[in-house]
């Protein structure tokens, strides 16, 4: 392709609305232009990324036995309705109606729509297991579209749904979903680490995430330090290891004291001279049911979404200053779990090793003193709900945990029969008798997949592109247009690297040789040769590669198989 006819409309500036690197580059350099808050244009350069993606996810869902379709975008509202996840799912769903009145979503995703269609096809137990997989538009009303690709409103996603006789056909479909996942990622040339993670609203039991690693990841993931242990898991399903242990020292009278102004955990240990981890800090949430007080060690910050899968709620808030008053008699900050009544309270299993303790009276600038589990409090459940960070203990292994931060591309979730089960899938196995569907889905994020890629490889000059997912291996760059003998080599070298099958640009364009340059850089081009007097002089060009800035120079003659030999040491197996 001849950069003149292409459509690469480049900018000088970085528009204020955008963030982070890869919203920034991918406007900059021409890949993707914004139509709404959430929503983008996919120009042509980004295009041919996504569907190198796209073809990479293909054919790693093909080799383990997937089937592509495709399911419908607008989605009726009776079969989220009878999934439980129309009230549930929240605004976040696109809902609207067509002109008779009745009620559709646009899909988030299609754990109903394709429930529906293998209930009303598949029937015996000799039809399974089945891999069913589509690559298509999702969206999502997000409160606060941002980030570009990274948190759009609209965005491409791969989803695959499995259906299997009972678990350890489950377990068999997932673990080839994992492997193919991993062959994905590793394909595109992405730095990622598969992690625990939570089901969230798709449900289900087990499930992993698929984090790209970058500075700018939305997710905190935490993993051991010891290679051959491999745990990892996002902080959200983190595993806590109790550090504290009762100790012998004698139980001491409870007392209150006065701590004026004292609201905060560091206002406390500065003005009793009690170290953190010698408190027990109480925080009151309400559900759709109930107030609940949750309870972890002074040092310790709570993990709201183990709270919230421990409750088995709905909704979960932090109770506002009105409830905290209602409940304790006091104002925010002077909570403690003694004497606490009509809430249940959730403890961490740090606060039962803690002796003579310090916590908030449920009275205004007061806190209590060596207070003890069992005589002064008993809680209701005793389980882990705080957050883990690096420097703990690993769960498997007893290493030291490290943190870094990622981007979420993918997942992949065990559903058993949630979803056969409250739509009544079935089909019949070798008895006759009807069974339910045990299901998993997996997804990837196939625009995000491109955006994480340009968080985890740019530099000050632009995006460096992974060879297996560039938009163009090659930029062919003439350095001075008017120059017959330079174009027309510059020209010929083109030729000959797209009749080999090598995807080149010609930069044929009437300009200096640094805006060419500049821009080869932005875009991200793996591979720039450059045609030059000085080189051709020599019957030579300038081969440079995006990734290493290494440079060298070729003979004409050899230039092509030079190409070739440098893309396969990028990684790229195309050719």
């Amino acid at each position: 392709m001849k950069v003149s006819e292409m459509l690469v409309p480049t900018l000088r500036e970085i528009p204020a609305e955008a963030e982070v690197v890869s919203h920034q580059l991918l406007l900059k350099a021409g890949f993707i232009r914004k139509a709404a808050a959430g929503v983008y244009n996919l120009l042509p350069l980004a295009w041919r990324v996504v569907k190198k993606i796209e073809q990479i996810i293909r054919e790693e869902m093909d080799r383990q036995g997937g089937q592509e379709l495709m399911m419908p975008i607008v989605q009726p509202a009776e079969l989220w309705r009878e999934s439980g996840r129309w009230d549930v799912y929240g605004p976040e769903l696109f809902r609207l109606k067509d002109r008779h009145g009745r009620d559709f979503c646009l899909g988030p995703t299609h754990e109903e729509i394709i429930t529906t269609l293998v209930k009303g096809d598949i029937n015996s137990y000799k039809q399974l297991p089945l891999l069913l997989y589509q690559i298509q538009n999702k969206y999502r009303d997000e409160r606060r579209p941002r980030f570009g690709l990274l948190r759009g409103r609209e965005f491409i996603m791969k989803d695959l749904y499995s259906f299997d006789y009972d678990q350890d056909g489950l377990d068999v479909s997932y673990n080839k979903m994992y492997e193919a996942y991993n062959n994905i990622f590793s394909r595109c040339g992405l730095d990622f680490r598969p992690v625990v993670a939570d089901s969230g609203a798709i449900g289900g039991k087990d499930t992993h995430e698929f984090m790209v690693l970058a500075e700018s990841g939305e997710a905190t993931i935490v993993y051991c330090e010891g290679k051959e242990c491999g745990y990892a898991a996002n902080e959200e399903r983190a595993e806590a290891v109790v550090t504290g242990v009762k100790d012998d020292t004698p139980v001491l009278e409870l007392k209150k004291i006065h701590t004026p102004d004292c609201r905060t955990i560091a206002d406390l240990a500065s003005f009793l001279k009690v170290a953190p981890e010698r408190m027990i800090k109480t925080m009151l949430y309400t559900t759709e049911k109930e107030t609940v007080a949750a309870l972890v060690r002074g040092d310790r910050e709570i993990n709201e979404i183990k709270l919230y899968n421990i409750l088995g709620c709905v909704k979960l808030d932090m109770a506002g200053p009105a409830t905290v008053l209602a409940v304790t008699g006091a104002q925010t900050g002077f909570a403690g779990p003694v004497q606490l009544k009509g809430v249940r309270i959730v403890a961490d299993p740090e606060v039962m090793t803690m002796t003579n303790a310090v916590c908030g009276a449920n009275e205004d600038d007061h806190h209590l003193v060596n207070i003890n589990l069992g005589r002064d409090f008993e809680p209701d459940i005793v389980t882990d709900i705080r957050l883990v960070k690096s420097g703990e203990p690993c769960p498997n292994c007893g290493n030291k945990l490290l943190e870094a931060r990622g981007i979420e591309v993918g997942q992949v979730f065990k559903l058993g029969d949630k979803y056969s089960k409250a739509m009544n899938a079935t089909f019949l196995d070798e008895n006759g008798q009807a069974r339910l569907f045990i299901m998993g889905c997996y997804g990837i994020g196939v625009t995000r997949t491109m955006a994480a890629a340009v968080e985890q490889y740019h530099d000050e000059r632009g995006i460096i592109w992974p060879a297996q997912i560039a938009p163009y291996h090659v930029a062919v760059l003439p350095v001075n247009h008017k120059d017959e003998h330079q174009f027309g080599t510059a020209e010929s070298i083109y030729r000959q690297l797209v009749a080999t099958g090598v995807e080149a640009v010609l930069d044929d364009r009437p300009e200096r040789a640094g805006v060419k340059f500049k821009d080869a850089d932005l875009v991200g081009y793996p591979l720039r040769i450059t045609v030059g007097d000085k080189g051709l002089a020599a019957g030579q060009v300038e081969l440079t590669t995006r990734q290493t800035g290494d440079m060298k120079m070729v003979p004409l003659d050899k230039i092509v198989d030079e190409v070739k030999s440098s893309l396969l040491g990028l990684g790229y197996t195309g050719l």
